[in-house]
């Protein structure tokens, strides 16, 4: 008759696939885990991997090319850095969905930013752990205790971690501290909009990714999905959505909310909008931009301010020298801004500004100064 193949054999078969040991488990406990991972996979993949993935192949492509295949024995810190609305989280997702079978565990820390001291870092710490070990009872004291049972229980793990929306290096250290901590191959991706943030943790420039506008033909393909459900405009409409497109300059976020806003609008209608879009941005645009903006020092807001409304495209050494007469050292606000990815220097060493985030500077000085906007 042949040997017979038991429970036990095909739970050993899948079990090994995903990387893990059945020695002296019971069955049920093992089919628990692998359901349970399952499931989390499926969820994952069918509620956080949006449709409307324009450009996304080539930037995913770029990242598995340039990034995640470096030293494949090694444990790599890398960043995906760039300003708000510019797709850095969806960029992670996609990524995560595509790679994280290659592990023996995986996890997925969405919105940290903001979230700092013991209440919120060690349920951060126990979703880590969990996710991973596929654990639901797992006790951690406080936040030592938490660092202590990560490097201890996963550093001969093979294990993918991203840690989306990062705003503040205390948060990094109790949960990825050291390459050490985790085992060979491993990866641990962070998005932020602080490029610096990144330095500190000891994430080489190589390894930091910065997040990119779309191009013209993309932004156009995305704002019709959103506007028209359809890759382009409409007859009577392709004028528009070009003025639309160069509003926005090439930010996923400012153009998903307009074309969602425009659906199904008359071409009077479209026209009114734009007109009201020079006069007042529509607020989930400048909400999101403004995190970062209130992220800043009062010094830091007012050259910031003090770039958009005046220094916009501006030789860089013209502006400090400007600056200068007003702020000591001004040089290393600039620098803040830059890695907060709140302004950029051509190559003709130009400062740079996008035009939402110009925008932006301008609502608020109007805000301060509603009866005078000239102070």
């Amino acid at each position: 008759m042949g040997d017979v193949y038991t429970w036990r054999d095909a739970l050993t078969q899948v079990a090994s696939i995903a990387g893990w040991d059945l020695w002296d488990k019971h069955e049920s406990r093992v089919i628990e885990e692998l359901v349970g991972k399952i499931f989390s996979d499926l969820n994952f993949i069918y509620s956080s991997v949006h449709k409307d993935l324009v450009g996304i192949k080539t930037r995913v492509n770029n990242m598995m090319n340039s990034y995640l295949q470096l030293g494949l024995n090694d444990v790599h810190f890398i960043g995906i850095w760039g300003m708000g609305g510019m797709g850095k989280t969806t960029l992670a997702q996609v990524i995560y969905v595509r790679i994280n079978h290659k592990f023996e565990g995986s996890c997925f820390i969405a919105n940290i930013r903001g979230k700092s001291g013991d209440s919120w870092l060690v349920p951060l710490q126990k979703q880590l752990l969990s996710d991973i070990l596929i654990e639901s009872n797992i006790y951690i004291r406080n936040i030592q205790w938490g660092i202590n049972v990560i490097k201890r229980r996963l550093c001969c793990k093979k294990v993918l971690i991203i840690l989306d929306d990062v705003d503040q290096y205390e948060q990094l250290e109790p949960l990825v501290g050291e390459q050490d901590w985790f085992g060979q191959g491993s990866r641990i991706i962070i998005t932020t909009r602080n490029q610096h943030l990144l330095i500190q943790h000891k994430v080489s420039e190589a390894e930091i990714y910065e997040a990119k506008k779309l191009n013209n033909d993309e932004a156009l393909q995305l704002f019709s999905m959103k506007a028209f459900k359809k890759d382009s405009p409409l007859e009577g409409y392709v004028e528009l959505s070009q003025e639309i497109i160069s509003y926005a300059s090439g930010l996923p976020l400012a153009l998903k909310v307009l074309g969602s806003f425009l659906f199904h609008r008359s071409i009077d209608a479209w026209k009114c909008a734009i007109r009201r879009l020079k006069e007042s941005p529509e607020r989930e645009i400048l909400y999101i931009l403004q995190i970062s903006y209130d992220g800043l020092k009062e010094r830091e807001k007012k050259i910031f301010l003090d770039i958009a409304c005046f220094f916009n495209r501006k030789c860089e050494d013209y502006v400090v020298n400007i600056l200068q007469t007003l702020y000591d050292q001004p040089i290393i606000d600039i620098d803040v801004l830059k890695e907060k990815s709140l302004i950029t220097t051509s190559r003709g060493k130009k400062l740079l500004m996008h035009d939402l985030l110009q925008e932006l500077g301008m609502q608020i000085v109007r805000r301060e100064s509603p009866e005078n906007p000239s102070q």
